[in-house]
């Protein structure tokens, strides 16, 4: 039977001041790095033994990735790094406190940005110095599947490639994947696995540096879902 633990990354230094990150490239809190190596410990304590790992382009999930996998005494397994991983892009909203833009914009419309399925935040430009355009993390993706701002719809999609390509195949193989990655990442990839609707999805939320262990069998439905903590 084949296992799939989804990690959130621990706390990240904007998670702390509230501010919406997405694909900008922010570092653990020093409470988030705690979370990632108590992950490492739940895993090890479950006896969980993986064969490969995943994770975003983004420090804060390559770091828990890291923390966890140290904590296991499984750092040595093969890893890929992807950008189909990481954060929903929050666009122009990214770098905002919450607050100040629930107070700027109303909290209902901040809400809907937020939680929606399918509503795009404002959309930040690409000639814009904050446009993951000009990091070269993306210089070799096609311009015009960098995003200026993303829904939980089109981070779903966004995923799926990597699901279906990658995952899916080691999974149906009999092989053990950790995917450590980010909130909207990890919860399009739950609605997928669990054929969550596309209103209920919104009330889906994915704890930081809590491990979610997901067991399928020969045909890759889904067994048990269950939470290390």
């Amino acid at each position: 039977m084949a296992k799939l633990v989804l990690i959130r990354h621990g706390q990240s230094e904007w998670n702390l001041s509230n501010q919406f990150t997405g694909w900008v490239d922010v570092d653990l809190s020093e409470e988030g790095v705690k979370q990632a190596q108590n992950a490492g410990k739940l895993i090890k304590e479950a006896g969980i033994e993986f064969d490969f790992a995943y994770t975003s382009v983004l420090t804060r999930a390559i770091k828990t990735l890291h923390y966890a996998l140290e904590g296991s005494d499984q750092l040595w397994i093969p890893e890929t790094k992807t950008w189909r991983l990481n954060e929903r892009h929050y666009g122009a909203l990214q770098g905002q406190n919450k607050k100040e833009a629930a107070e700027k914009f109303g909290e209902d419309q901040v809400h809907i940005w937020r939680r929606s399925y399918d509503v795009l935040p404002p959309l930040l430009s690409a000639d814009d110095e904050g446009s993951a355009a000009n990091d070269r993390r993306y210089a070799n993706l096609d311009p015009h599947i960098v995003p200026g701002g993303e829904n939980l719809k089109v981070t779903l999609e966004r995923v799926m490639p990597l699901w279906e390509d990658a995952i899916a195949p080691k999974l149906l193989d009999g092989k053990n994947i950790i995917i450590a990655a980010h909130g909207n990442s990890l919860r399009a990839l739950s609605k997928y696995i669990e054929g969550i609707s596309d209103e209920d999805i919104i009330n889906l939320e994915m704890a930081t540096g809590e491990p979610v262990v997901y067991d399928f069998d020969d045909k890759l439905n889904v067994v048990s879902k269950t939470k290390l903590d």
